[in-house]
This record gives C-alpha cells, structure tokens and sequence, in this order.
C-alpha cells in the first residue's frame, strides 16, 4: 500500500468513528436548533417581557410559520449549493496543481 492510500483509509476510519461515536455516546439526548435554544435562554432572562426585533423573512411572506418539510426543503438547498460552491473550488485548486506540475514538467 502507497502512503496516499494509507492516508485515505486512517481518514475514512476517523471520519466513520466521528459519525458513529455520539450515536452511541449521546442515548436519549434531544437535539433541537439552535434558535429554539436561544429563544428559550432569552425567556428565562427576560421573561414575559421580551419582544422579537423582527420577524422572519419567510413567515412574513406567507402570512404564518413554514411547514416543517417546506423548512427541510429550504434546509436541503442551502446544503446543496454551498457543497456545490466547495466542489467547484477544490476542482479548481486541483487543476490548478495540475496545470503547475504539467509547466515544471515541462520546463526541465
């Protein structure tokens, strides 16, 4: 085996046990986002006195609170074009390698 392989391998291995290691860690934990942890910590400060600067974007455009698959669906793009901003840019600095790896080559 080649140390590159090596390498992918001992990654793959960490990345599994990063993965599969707080399933088995965190039994019975609750997982909530962090907007409902905020909102909570601010209702135990403040009260009943506490009002809200804004209201979302969204809500304000349908006129109520996003269904929860609508709010998934949103979720899931963002996701998706921000892994497609990050697979183009590591294409582009692969190329890159490329392209001065084949200019070195040829210039000796």
């Amino acid at each position: 085996m080649s140390k590159t392989t090596k390498k992918v391998l001992i990654l793959l291995v960490i990345v599994a046990l990063i993965a599969i290691i707080p399933l088995f860690a965190l039994k019975g934990a609750e997982f909530g986002g962090s907007d409902d942890a905020g909102s909570q910590v601010v209702s135990e400060i403040k009260g009943t006195e506490y009002t809200p600067w804004f209201t979302p974007v969204m809500e304000t455009w349908i006129g109520g609170e996003l269904p929860g698959e609508i709010e998934s669906l949103l979720f899931c793009v963002q996701t998706g074009i921000g892994v497609g901003i990050m697979a183009f840019l590591m294409g582009r600095f692969v190329e890159r390698n490329k392209k001065e790896k084949a200019k070195k080559a040829s210039e000796i």
